[in-house]
C-alpha cells in the first residue's frame, strides 16, 4: 500500500499567512483535498470529504485584517487528523471519537472500502509526510510571536455539524470554547471571553463542554511561558446549510462578529 502514497509535491501541505500580531489562527481542518489515491480506497460518501470545517478559512478571513498569522492545510482530515497527537491517543477516554487517520466518518459509518483501511506503516508515513510539517510550522510561528511580542495567542478555529449522534448526545450549543478546562489559557483571558459569552445574546454557548480543546490547544498552551491556546468549535448551522455544505454569507457574518469579538477581548 506504501507504493500508492502520494507525495504532498503537487498540493501544497499548508498555508501560512505571517502576521503582525500576537495572535496565530490555526485552522486545522479546513482542508478538504483527498489524493486520487487514497479517494480510490474510501466509499462514495466519504469521498466528499463531509467531516470538513467547512469554509472556516472564509469565515476567519477578517482575522487579516486584525494582524493574525494564519494556518490552515490544504488536505483533509480523512488523510490525517492534524489535531490529534501522533501516537492517537484518544482525547476523550470512554467516548465515540475519531483517530489520527480516522476510518469511521463523525456518523459511525466507513471512511475505508473493506480491507483498504490504512496500515501501521502507511500512518507513519502520514505523519512525517502531513502531521510533522503542518506542526513544525505552527511551533515555528509561535515561537517567533511569541519572541517579537513576549506572549502570543493561539486560537483553533473549528466547526462541526450541530447534531452527531455519534459523538455527542443532543444538540450542540451553538458557541463551544475549550481551554482544556482552564489549563490551556491564563485566567484572565479566560474570564474575559467568558464575559463576552455571557453578555452576547444572538448564540448559545458551553465553556469547556463536550469539546474542551484538541491535541493543538493541550499541546501547546502554555500560558506560564506566554503562549495562551484556545479552541472554539462553532455549530455549522450559524454560517452554512450543514446538508449541502453552502456557505451563508448573511448567517456568516453574525457568526463573524461573535467570533471577532471573542478574539479582541482575548487579545486586550
Amino acid at each position: 500500500m506504501l507504493a500508492d502514497m502520494p507525495t504532498a509535491e503537487a498540493t501544497p501541505i499548508f498555508n501560512l499567512h505571517q502576521g503582525t500580531a500576537p495572535l496565530l489562527v490555526s485552522l486545522p481542518h479546513d482542508g478538504s483535498a483527498i489524493p486520487d489515491v487514497l479517494a480510490g480506497r474510501m466509499t462514495p460518501e466519504a469521498r466528499r470529504a463531509p467531516d470538513t470545517d467547512w469554509h472556516v478559512s472564509r469565515l476567519y478571513s477578517f482575522a487579516r485584517g486584525l494582524g493574525a498569522s494564519i494556518l490552515a492545510p490544504q488536505y483533509s482530515r480523512y488523510v490525517i487528523d492534524l489535531n490529534r497527537p501522533p501516537d492517537d491517543v484518544s482525547l476523550y477516554p470512554g467516548q465515540n471519537t475519531t483517530g489520527l487517520c480516522p476510518i469511521v466518518r463523525f456518523s459511525g459509518d466507513p471512511v475505508y472500502l473493506p480491507g483498504a483501511e490504512p496500515t501501521p506503516d502507511e500512518i507513519d508515513v502520514r505523519i512525517e509526510t502531513y502531521w510533522r510539517p503542518y506542526h513544525d510550522a505552527l511551533r515555528g510561528e509561535l515561537d517567533r510571536l511569541r519572541a517579537e511580542h513576549g506572549r502570543v495567542l493561539l486560537w483553533e478555529g473549528h466547526s462541526i455539524r450541530g447534531e452527531c449522534p455519534f459523538l455527542f448526545d443532543g444538540r450542540l450549543p451553538d458557541l463551544n470554547v475549550g481551554t482544556a478546562s482552564g489549563t490551556s489559557c491564563a485566567p484572565d483571558r479566560q474570564a474575559r471571553i467568558e464575559a463576552v459569552l455571557a453578555a452576547q445574546t444572538g448564540f448559545d454557548w458551553v465553556l469547556n463542554g463536550r469539546f474542551k480543546g484538541g491535541f493543538i490547544t493541550r499541546h501547546y498552551g502554555d500560558p506560564a511561558n506566554g503562549i495562551d491556546a484556545v479552541q472554539l468549535e462553532i455549530a455549522q448551522r450559524i454560517y452554512m446549510n450543514e446538508d449541502s455544505f453552502d456557505y451563508d454569507e448573511t448567517l456568516a457574518a453574525n457568526a463573524q462578529r461573535a467570533i471577532r469579538a471573542l478574539i479582541e477581548v482575548a487579545l486586550a
